[in-house]
């Protein structure tokens, strides 16, 4: 039976995109304490089903694809650009496909303006009034209010007109990048993309049997199954070597090993991979908040995510990817490899910023180790030793020296010079996953 607080998720999600949400409402109506609603609503927010805008409320949106979620709703673009909505409340919940600057004549405005857009513009009426009627939202910057007509036309058409007291440039600058980060957000693959669903997961229950082991593992060809209570929740895991030798009519509580390592579905994919490597082990339960499974995630699907990742292209270019793309290796020596210091790399001084070292260093290991171990890398400890300041447009030498490998460590030196001189150190111990 699924507890009050999924209950309240599932209401949720069966009530109409642009439905408003109160705790008070989700209390009155499925009989729960406010303190439970509350609970339930900021998970539902979390999971994308809702989004609470101040001075509006909570409203139900429609939950992002993976593939649909570089487009923002208006919903969001209000929080991003700390809005006040003055009109068409009930479209908060629609996504736009692209925003217009209304620095121009109404009648060239008006040609970029089309439905689903969103216009950027000051305190021109006429272009309030007239994107609405093209079906478009407006953003007004500067601080200014419109007409009562125009907040009543937006009502009409269910078409949001927000106020902000940003300029538009610094608006658009504003909804660009979040629109960027979501790209970059969207390359990141979580434990929840390649799980499988509870549904297709095979599970024992706490009063189960080795008989009932050997039962799943005929039929699903697996010899490692969670292990949970009453209420679904993982309390254990059981495998062939848990149960070889024993009796087969011995509950499964008295064989499985307790306190199993479980991730969620949020978990990065990197994370569950380091962490499968670290312990040995094959499967992994995903659970939800409260420890429920949902699913599980084997090393196969890791390994297989981690390959469909390598052959796809990134579209939103983080300081990991203006490192990877600048460094290049040195025709005169073998594991050496070159970069200039652009001024995406530097901090507010214009020296090379420590982060961007930390990657250029651990990119360089990581080339050197692909080469030569056909394997990636994990770091597990990191020290760096800076001597000296370096300057935008330099030219940095980065020299990885792998000191002691492994079957599953290894340990590597990094030098960095700029010009002949020495300007910083690494010592890098990582772990190897293979290929």
């Amino acid at each position: 039976m699924a507890t009050k607080h999924e209950q309240i998720i599932q209401h949720i999600i069966s009530l109409e995109v642009g439905h408003k949400i109160s705790v008070r409402q989700i209390a009155k109506e499925l009989n729960v304490s406010d303190g439970t609603a509350y609970r339930a609503i900021k998970e539902a927010e979390n999971q994308g089903l809702v989004s609470t805008i101040e001075r509006v409320g909570t409203i139900r949106i429609e939950r992002k694809k993976k593939e649909n979620i570089e487009k923002l709703t208006f919903a969001e673009v209000v929080n991003i650009i700390d809005g006040q909505v003055l009109g068409g409340r009930d479209g908060l919940y629609k996504t736009l496909s692209k925003f217009v600057i209304g620095a121009m004549r109404l009648e060239a405005m008006m040609r970029y303006t089309e439905a689903g857009s969103l216009l950027i513009v000051g305190n021109r009426i006429k272009a309030h009034e007239l994107a609405l009627n093209e079906g478009a939202a407006v953003l007004i910057t500067g601080g200014f209010d419109t007409e009562d007509h125009i907040k009543k036309l937006a009502d009409e058409k269910e078409l949001p007109i927000i106020s902000t007291s940003y300029d538009s440039f610094t608006v658009a600058a504003m909804i660009n990048r979040a629109i960027y980060d979501q790209l970059i957000k969207k390359e990141i693959i979580f434990v929840g993309d390649i799980a499988t669903t509870l549904e297709e997961t095979n599970y024992l229950k706490t009063k189960d049997t080795i008989e009932n082991w050997y039962e799943l593992n005929e039929k699903s060809g697996h010899s490692r199954f969670p292990i949970v209570d009453e209420k679904l929740r993982v309390i254990g895991m059981v495998s062939s070597k848990d149960i070889v030798g024993k009796d087969k009519n011995i509950v499964i509580d008295r064989v499985m090993s307790k306190k199993p390592l479980v991730v969620q579905s949020k978990t990065s994919l990197a994370s569950v991979s380091h962490t499968m490597v670290w312990e040995g082990i094959e499967v992994i339960p995903v659970v939800d908040n409260s420890g429920r499974l949902k699913g599980v995630v084997s090393r196969q699907d890791v390994l297989k995510a981690l390959q469909q990742i390598q052959r796809q292209p990134q579209v939103g270019e983080t300081i990991d990817d203006i490192v990877s793309r600048n460094l290049r290796a040195s025709g005169e020596e073998e594991n050496v490899f070159e970069t200039e210091v652009i001024p995406q790399m530097t901090n507010q001084l214009g020296t090379l910023s420590n982060g961007v070292f930390t990657s250029l260093i651990t990119e360089a290991s990581s080339r050197v180790l692909l080469q030569d171990r056909k394997a990636d890398i994990t770091i597990e400890n990191l020290t760096i030793y800076f001597n000296k300041p370096v300057q935008i447009e330099s030219i940095l030498t980065i020299k990885p020296n792998v000191i002691d490998v492994g079957r599953v460590y290894a340990k590597i030196d990094v030098e960095v010079f700029s010009g002949h001189k020495l300007v910083g150190k690494g010592l890098i111990m990582a772990q190897l996953i293979n290929r």
